[in-house]
């Protein structure tokens, strides 16, 4: 398999769909028809304390959806090249 390493210009935000009612709202992400991959694996972070940080750590070949359930945190993106930050809300 040959890999190409990925950039920070390559990562987007992307919209969910959000189904509003009265009774609460809810949202379904669909592999290959909301999120343009297939997911193999989901994990959840919680409880991290304001100030904290979490990762650190290169992932050179995946496709990641990061949703920002309650609260609210930074993902700070670094190709080696070109750095930048999202605010998730």
């Amino acid at each position: 398999m040959k890999f190409t390493q990925s950039k920070v210009s390559d990562c987007h935000i992307i919209e969910l769909p959000k189904i509003h009612n009265r009774a609460g709202n809810i949202t379904a992400i669909n592999e290959m028809i909301d999120i343009p991959f297939k997911i193999k694996r989901v994990y959840y972070l919680y409880d991290v304390p304001g100030g904290e940080e979490r990762g650190g750590h290169a992932h050179k070949n995946l496709f990641q959806l990061i949703v920002a359930a309650s609260g609210s945190f930074d993902v700070v993106l670094n190709d080696g090249f070109e750095k930048k930050n999202y605010p998730a809300k």
